[in-house]
């Protein structure tokens, strides 16, 4: 019988760094993942995300979540794609970090974006992992330019793409839920990437690659 990684390549990708491991979830892992999210990702009333998805209902939390994954695989096509990778550190669960394109074959350029709990927070783990789309971007897919964006006030985003080499990006304003916020974006290329001092460990990039087409 020809297996579900058979059929969708892309669950074969597999990052590992010192302390962490990305992968794509799967829809088995979608509870850990809603699970993590749960916890508490932000202070109250400091929603640093563009879509004010955490501040669901509890109830409506998981099937939220669950519909995001399900349409990100679904409208997955090299023209325009989003890796949903699972974060997890010691075997637990512990947030998510995204990687995405449009048009990657002519532009070489993707987007980022991330959330980590609360309980582990404060630990390096977001920069860790940020180097890692970051590494595999550059090194393995090719890219030219990694962009990203936060609101104007979120130090600790803002302060990980500082480390890592971004340089700013222009600011717009933007409708975030029923907020308004001020958006800084950030451009990172492989010539101002401050590399961390580890190796990006890499499995079933080629199947990926292929499924993709990025060559």
């Amino acid at each position: 019988m020809t297996s579900l990684n058979a059929v969708w390549p892309l669950f074969n990708l597999s990052l590992a760094t010192p302390r962490l491991e990305l992968r794509p979830i799967q829809d088995h892992e979608i509870p850990a993942a809603v699970a993590a999210a749960r916890t508490g990702i932000h202070e109250p009333g400091r929603n640093p995300f563009s879509t004010p998805w955490t501040e669901l209902p509890a109830e409506e939390l998981g099937p939220n979540m669950a519909r995001w994954h399900w349409r990100c695989r679904a409208e997955c096509t090299p023209e325009s794609w989003t890796l949903l990778l699972g974060i997890w550190h010691n075997g637990e669960f512990i947030g998510c970090q995204d990687v995405g394109a449009k048009n990657f074959a002519t532009l070489k350029t993707v987007s980022t974006g991330s959330w980590l709990k609360q309980s582990v927070q404060g630990r390096g783990l977001g920069k860790e992992m940020r180097a890692a789309v970051a590494l595999y971007a550059f090194d393995w897919l090719g890219a030219a330019v990694a962009e990203s964006e936060a609101a104007s006030w979120n130090e600790s985003s803002l302060g990980v793409s500082r480390a890592l080499g971004y340089e700013l990006n222009g600011i717009t304003r933007k409708a975030w839920g029923t907020q308004i916020e001020t958006v800084q974006h950030v451009r990172l290329t492989p010539e101002t990437f401050k590399r961390p001092d580890w190796t990006l460990r890499v499995e079933g990039h080629e199947a990926a690659a292929k499924f993709l087409r990025v060559s």
